[in-house]
């Protein structure tokens, strides 16, 4: 797996983490972790559009 990729998987995880805990919470979480939990998200969605673009990149390097 790419450096990316196993970005993306500690990303994924520490969001997934967050909003498991978020969910014991008998209320709304507190606005830090909902903005952790957004900046996390933000920070996936940039991973994967650089792994869209070098995958995009090495598909035209075979034509």
């Amino acid at each position: 797996m790419s450096d990316l990729g196993t970005l993306l998987d500690r990303l994924k995880g520490a969001q997934r983490d967050l909003i498991l805990e978020a969910a014991k919470f008998a209320m709304l979480p507190p606005d830090s972790m909902l903005r952790r939990v957004a900046d996390l998200e933000n920070t996936i969605a940039a991973v994967e559009a650089l792994m869209d673009e070098q995958a995009h990149k090495r598909g035209h390097a075979d034509d």
